[in-house]
């Protein structure tokens, strides 16, 4: 019997991130190796930022995503932010859930500049 397709989609849908990624995929020890390292580097990171104010995008989010982008050449920022948009593989290595939004390519940016202009031990990630 052929199947059909259905013009109908879900309303909801009920699943965690966590549960599409395989057990096996090598992206899974290279985020738990980048949360450790991370997590080692907070306090040098909180003293980049103001204690008042806006909330940032956290720069371990940024991180992160810079590692993505060398692991799997994407061209820029601006392009890397446009598929962070549909690929849940992005999403769960940067802990994002579906409903939050996505990133801004200028969040980069300042980051960038910001580790640039102080002494940051992550000051020599730069995109050339």
């Amino acid at each position: 019997m052929r199947g059909e397709v259905d013009p109908q989609s879900s309303m909801f849908h009920y699943f965690s991130v966590e549960s599409r990624i395989p057990a096996d995929h090598p992206l899974r020890p290279v985020k738990k190796l980048a949360d450790s390292a991370l997590s080692a580097i907070s306090a040098e990171l909180d003293g980049l930022y103001a204690k008042v104010g806006r909330p940032s995008i956290p720069p371990e989010r940024l991180l992160k995503a810079q590692l993505l982008i060398a692991f799997y050449s994407v061209r820029s920022d601006r392009q890397f932010c446009e598929q962070l948009d549909y690929n849940l593989l992005f999403s769960w290595f940067l802990d994002l859930d579906l409903e939050s939004g996505g990133l801004d390519q200028s969040n980069f940016s300042r980051l960038r500049e910001r580790l640039v202009e102080t002494d940051t031990g992550v000051g020599a990630i730069r995109r050339v």
